[in-house]
């Protein structure tokens, strides 16, 4: 993400989609629906961009994350631990944002982009959960990834992630490299498509704007203050007890150790790029050993995403309910389910959400050109969102790190406040 203090500000790619989405309000104000079609294809082709993505990218992501650090009898338990507390953090993220979403329900009564008035698209979801269980199993790989079917892709990526890690050394170095090399092309491509987004948001928040005019405005920023809401109640409530119940330590300490990783956090929106600040902090100042965080957080950084779990199914929710789609429990157990598993290969993308939202949209069969403009306006307020989901990421690493650590017996975790660098 760029975030040097070097860069100059109209080169950031923040500042840029806010002064796209600033033109694109005016323009639509000025000259309303007949501007809309006129530049709104910008918007169509960078979503389909992004589209074009996905599946590599999920594949190679979760594939070389798993493969990475899934080997080895003696880091068998460590693993156990780590996955398993991940696993947890990222549910009850996800909770949170589904219950945020359904008590302020954000999205009902919004006219985003005449979307008011759109045909209800038919969802397909499992009836039971040997169903769910079944749609997970791919019969065929290649027909799942045309589909896409995401949930059966995540699924098959992470068999062959283990499967991997479980060979001999010789095969397993090969394939892991592998892997990892077509990781790093894919983020680079995405990183290309990334570029494109002051273009993509200038179309789409044009035509949002000529389309309905100022209300959307009032849908997206109900729809922020949920998200925050849930990030919020995540990052001081949830993780806080995980804390005091799991590792028996005081939180008030741990965010103090943590003041730094966290301002880092929230200045680059990179969990990859505060990786090294977050290192030093866990070592230094929590007192976790470097066996212990030199595993945990790297592999935080790879398959643990609270923040991004919580908006995508905030967001997938806040969608249904713009379109005026009613989910059942059953349908919003499907999207719980789906984030959980796309978060796991998300976190070393960039603008990981952008990307894994359509992940979770697929799964409850929401597509047409209608979400397509819903996502666009949503990236256009998401980069205070993206900023703060990245502190709630980064701190639920280090808490993973300061309750393994107390689990394998050791001592001086968190027990002070340490002094500044």
């Amino acid at each position: 993400m760029e975030s040097t203090a070097a860069t100059p500000w109209y080169k950031r790619l923040h500042w840029q989609i806010l002064l796209a989405m600033a033109l694109g309000t005016v323009v639509g104000l000025l000259w309303g629906e007949q501007v809309a079609p006129k530049v709104g294809w910008l918007g169509t082709l960078f979503i389909r961009l992004l589209k074009m993505v996905i599946v590599p990218l999920i594949v190679t992501s979760i594939v070389s994350g798993v493969s990475a650090v899934g080997g080895g009898r003696s880091l068998g338990r460590l693993f156990g631990k780590t996955m398993g507390y991940y696993v947890l953090s990222s549910t009850l993220a996800i909770l949170a944002g589904l219950a945020m979403v359904n008590l302020i329900k954000p999205g009902v009564g919004a006219n985003i982009a005449g979307t008011e008035t759109a045909a209800i698209p038919e969802l397909s979801t499992p009836s039971s959960p040997v169903d769910l269980l079944l749609d997970i199993v791919p019969e065929n790989v290649v027909a799942a990834a045309a589909k896409p079917n995401m949930l059966a892709m995540i699924f098959f990526s992470i068999l062959l992630g283990m499967s991997i890690a479980s060979l001999p050394d010789r095969p397993r170095d090969f394939l892991v490299e592998l892997f990892e090399s077509a990781f790093q092309a894919m983020m680079r491509l995405t990183s290309g498509v990334i570029r494109f987004a002051p273009l993509g948001v200038f179309g789409l928040i044009t035509r949002v704007v000529g389309s309905s005019g100022l209300e959307s405005f009032r849908a997206l920023g109900l729809y922020m203050a949920t998200i925050a809401f849930g990030l919020t109640f995540h990052l001081l409530i949830t993780l806080p007890l995980l804390l005091l119940l799991l590792g028996r330590i005081r939180p008030r300490i741990h965010f103090r150790n943590m003041a730094e990783p966290m301002a880092m956090a929230f200045s680059t929106s990179s969990s990859g790029a505060t990786l090294p600040v977050t290192l030093n902090a866990v070592e230094n100042k929590v007192g976790v050993s470097n066996r212990i965080s030199s595993f945990v957080l790297p592999m935080g950084a790879t398959v643990n995403m609270d923040g991004t779990a919580l908006y995508e199914c905030a967001g997938v929710l806040f969608i249904s309910q713009v379109l005026g789609v009613d989910l059942s429990i059953g349908q919003q157990a499907v999207v719980v389910v789906t984030a959980l598993l796309a978060s796991i290969g998300a976190a070393a993308v960039p603008s990981a959400g952008l990307v894994i939202i359509f992940i979770v949209l697929e799964a409850v069969n929401l597509r047409g050109p209608e979400v397509e403009v819903l996502v666009g306006a949503m990236l256009a307020v998401d980069r205070p969102l993206d900023m703060y989901r990245t502190v709630v990421n980064v701190f639920s690493d280090s808490c993973g790190a300061a309750i393994i650590a107390r689990s394998e017996g050791e001592t001086g975790v968190d027990e002070r406040v340490a002094p500044p660098d």
